[in-house]
């Protein structure tokens, strides 16, 4: 856009300023001045009361027209000349500095620039909103529509909108119900962040929940409880209650939600009001299907949090879980929605029945949600039957029979983000059973037009089912997958066809298929198929001859990733006496030392050189002291560290260093399971939710504050339990007079022992006067060789205090039922406290007998138990070697929380601690093996 470079000139009121552009482009003004422009009307004349640096805040021009060549204008109203105005200004702006402090001798510089224009349309829309709010005029309406649309746009793009809050409140007072949705939808968005304006709403959404029409009383009801201002829930008690009364379902639907709104405002206000038995009531007794899954989905949330309160909430928790209210959701469960099947079958896979009969005939009765359309309600049928039937073997085997139909057509018929989740699910139960599946490998074929991560769950899938029955098919099609133009894809194929030879199937046919690869001299092929050879030469070493052969052939400069070309010097330094040339093509790597920027390349390199130098010293001397020369001066810790090592090492005793570095090896008969059987049971025990989906239980994915005590390491790969209280914790000297008891975990001593190092792996010794405290606390005998090993002539500490014995428990106790009962009234509580659970431990109750039988292992003997996930409680006695004194056990575990409660009871108060360590102990080591 150009304008004539025109300055503002004073005419001949003293009080009016005039300006005369041109503008060249069709674009000046937007939609509101555009329709105005044409080719004859080039020229623009406004005028105003103030010069332009004050035309921004708020003023007006006085009067604005359109001069045509022939020398007739037209006007232009101010109010919508000012958004064209706006457009101007900031256009000229930014054109070459056409409109600066030169052109108006009255321009501030320091006048805010960025979002005028943004500004200036608010304050435009916030007085047509005035002006329409006491409005009646016909159209009005359809005004204040325009007007509420492009609210509701700059709200959505982040403009602050704010300013019109109160305008749009009062042009809501309208029957339009289209008007109410958006100005519930503003309202609802700036009431959280405007407390005090939101108080402004509060009477016209009152009115609202009152109106004869029941869309207008539900939207009205769901807008008041969606304020959440703290403030203002005395406001919501009245409305909610008459919403759970009303007689319009969409209205109780809403409410029904609004009260779990209002409970996570203020659970002490809801509870007060006895919402949730309301809630039950209208669950049990009302005819539409949508408020009794809304009311189950609420009080499910609201009792969950609550039993940790109140005992009676406990109790209306395990109510619904009650054969009464279960099987009132069973009959009723055609008439739910999807989403509210899915509710009741999560709920009824929590129920325990009788005996067998009834599993039969809960089954029965689900039998045809199999077949449901939606892939969440079989999902979570399925979750459901695999449930029931975990305790019944071989009816569990044709649950997995009956199952395979219903998902391989879900797989087949849905989207690939449906395909996905299902054979999510699927390959789960595939790393269960995959005997059961091995006769349908062929529906896990890839397809061209499936997405990657599809194709990589299909490929894993095929990894799972090989066996001896389909490995040459299976491979065979994996192969074809190799020589594909896509290269993700062809690499995972390669991975996989590795993994089943892995698994000891028709491995000579695999060995070829996989040497092939090196030949078709792709990079990424070749760099997949060495990594896969190596772990081929750890696991079968008679290979040995045949795959040196074909990788002998491989240039080192055609191999550039560090994990292959890792690999590729691991089998030049394991068989170099079989590879004639590879001292040279070490050497030749070692002088590229500088050039090499992975450390794992690094690393193999020193220990490849080293081991080629103990077979074939001559030809690898010079390779040898490069290399060490090199590794010392690396600037990576590891690297200098291990050639640190191996210089030292050398420098000891060669024959030393030759049954360190080259010691006689077996091979490799099983390779690490990056998920060990406790995950995997966890997992299961989650069907039907991301955690299958992530193939990880949820504590390693959900955030803090819904993990519990637990944090999850990526990079260490193991679990490590959250600091407990005080009051909780078992004193070191505890902790220190059990050193000797095989049954305190290694963790827990060391955690007593360390507290001081902050977590790191050394401690540098210190020669002040807390170092040598800490000697003196933790040296067990003056030996100068062992507490002044670094000769910093640290003075000798003095033999500590003894130690109280260990407490030793009879592994032969007894104890009847009825004498447990009468200890149990009559001795005091001596220890209570709540224990963090390891998740493995956790994942291990679903066969609860499996821990009374891993504490009976540490004479802890079980003498009653009970409950359900996710509560199990158990009674546990164990009695002191050689004494008559007995400690009686109750603990409570919580499968979701991972926590345990204890209360222990002991003849001996003395002891109990010591009882409590031990105890804590063997819990602790429960599901570790």
């Amino acid at each position: 856009m150009g304008l004539e470079r025109h300055c503002w000139v004073q005419t001949e009121s003293p009080l009016k300023y005039e300006k005369k552009c041109c503008p060249l482009s069709p674009d000046f003004g937007g939609d509101f001045i555009r329709p105005l422009l044409n080719s004859s009307s080039p020229f623009i004349r406004f005028t105003s009361s103030k010069p332009i640096s004050s035309l921004f805040t708020g003023d007006r021009f006085l009067s604005a027209s359109i001069e045509y060549n022939d020398g007739s204008s037209s006007s232009i109203s101010p109010l919508s000349f000012s958004f064209a105005f706006s457009t101007l200004r900031s256009s000229v702006e930014s054109n070459d500095g056409i409109w600066n402090s030169r052109s108006d001798p009255d321009f501030d510089n320091s006048h805010p620039k960025p979002n005028s224009t943004r500004k200036g349309e608010v304050s435009d829309l916030k007085m047509q909103l005035r002006q329409l709010a006491g409005s009646r005029a016909p159209g009005t309406d359809d005004s204040k529509r325009e007007l509420f649309k492009k609210v509701i746009s700059y709200m959505t793009i982040g403009i602050d909108v704010s300013s019109v809050f109160s305008e749009m409140v009062m042009c809501s007072a309208t029957s339009d119900i289209v008007l109410k949705k958006m100005c519930y939808l503003y309202v609802g968005n700036h009431a959280k962040y405007n407390p005090d304006l939101a108080l402004l709403t509060i009477n016209f959404l009152q009115k609202d929940c009152k109106d004869e029409d029941p869309m207008i009383r539900g939207l009205a009801l769901r807008s008041l409880c969606s304020l959440r201002v703290a403030n203002l829930v005395e406001y919501l008690v009245g409305p909610l209650g008459l919403g759970l009364k009303d007689g319009n379902s969409y209205v109780r639907t809403v409410a029904t939600v609004g009260v779990l709104k209002l409970y996570h405002i203020s659970s002490a206000t809801c509870v007060d009001a006895d919402f949730p038995t309301m809630l039950k009531h209208l669950m049990l007794s009302d005819p539409d299907t949508q408020v009794v899954a809304n009311c189950l989905s609420a009080l499910q949330e609201i009792w969950s949090l609550e039993a940790s309160k109140s005992e009676e909430a406990s109790r209306e928790k395990e109510a619904l879980l009650s054969k009464p209210v279960v099987y009132y959701f069973l009959n009723r469960i055609k008439e739910f929605s999807e989403w509210a099947q899915c509710l009741v079958l999560e709920l009824v896979a929590k129920y325990v029945p009788s005996d067998s009969n009834e599993i039969f005939d809960v089954m029965n009765l689900l039998e045809d949600r199999l077949q449901h359309a939606n892939g969440a309600v079989v999902l979570a049928t399925i979750k459901l039957f695999l449930q029931l039937t975990l305790s019944m073997t071989d009816v569990h085997q044709q649950v997995y029979e009956r199952i395979k139909a219903p998902l391989l057509t879900l797989v087949s018929s849905g989207s690939p983000e449906q395909s996905y989740a299902v054979l999510s699910h699927l390959h789960l139960l595939v790393t269960r059973a995959p005997m059961l599946f091995s006769s349908d490998y062929k529906h896990f074929y890839c397809q061209y037009n499936e997405p990657f991560y599809v194709k990589k769950l299909k490929l894993e899938m095929l990894t799972a089912l090989a066996s001896e029955s389909n490995t040459y098919e299976i491979v065979t099609e994996l192969c074809e997958y190799a020589a594909n133009v896509d290269i993700p894809i062809a690499r995972e194929s390669i991975r996989a066809v590795g993994k089943i030879a892995l698994q000891q199937y028709d491995v000579n046919a695999i060995v070829d298929r996989l040497l092939q690869f090196l030949e078709m001299e792709k990079d990424y092929v070749t760099a997949e198929t060495l990594v896969l050879v190596k772990d081929l030469l750890r696991k079968y070493p008679q290979w040995s001859h045949d795959c040196i052969a074909v990788v002998g052939n491989i240039s080192s400069k055609n191999v550039q990733e560090p994990k292959a070309k890792a690999a590729l010097i691991w089998m030049l330094g394991e068989y170099a006496q079989d590879m004639q040339d590879a001292p040279y093509v070490l050497e030749s790597l070692i002088d590229n030392w500088e050039d090499e920027y992975s450390a794992e390349v690094r690393l193999h390199l020193l220990t490849a050189v080293m081991k080629c130098f103990l077979r074939r010293p001559p030809e690898t001397q010079k390779a040898l002291g490069d290399a060490l020369a090199a590794g010392i001066a690396d600037f990576h810790q590891d690297v200098h560290d291990r050639a640190l090592f191996y210089y030292r090492l050398l420098q000891y005793n060669v024959s030393v260093a030759e049954r360190v570095v080259n010691p006689p090896k077996q091979a490799v008969s099983v390779f690490a399971d990056p998920q060990n059987s406790e995950i995997k049971d966890r997992i299961f025990d989650e069907f039907n939710s991301l955690s299958v989906v992530y193939q990880k239980p949820s504590y390693m994915f959900t955030d803090k504050e819904h993990r519990g005590p637990f944090v999850f390491s990526e990079e260490l790969g193991n679990l490590s339990i959250g600091v407990e209280s005080a009051s909780n914790v078992v004193s070191t000297q505890m902790l220190e007079a059990n050193d000797n008891d095989l049954l305190l975990s290694t963790s827990e001593k060391e955690e007593s022992r360390g507290a001081s190092s902050n977590g790191s792996a050394y401690n540098a010794p210190s020669t002040d006067g807390s170092s040598n405290q800490l000697l003196a606390t933790h040296s067990p005998q003056p030996s100068m060789a062992i507490d002044d090993l670094l000769g910093l002539g640290l003075p000798v500490a003095p033999n500590p205090a003894p130690s109280p014995p260990p407490l030793k428990l009879n592994a032969r106790a007894v104890l009847d039922p009825s004498t447990f009962q009468q200890k149990w009234r009559q001795l005091p509580i001596s220890v209570s406290q709540e224990y963090s659970m390891n998740p493995q431990g956790v994942a291990a109750l679903t066969t609860p007998q499996s821990l009374l039988q891993h504490m009976q292992g540490n004479y802890i003997q079980c003498i009653a138990s009970g409950g359900q996930a996710p509560n199990f409680k158990f009674f546990f006695f164990a009695q002191k070697a050689e004494e008559s004194s007995t400690f009686l056990v109750e603990c409570v575990i919580n499968s979701a929380s991972c926590m345990a409660q204890l209360k222990i009871k002991a003849d001996d108060q003395s002891t109990s601690q010591a009882f409590a360590a031990l105890f804590q102990s063997a819990l602790s080591t429960f599901g570790m093996t």
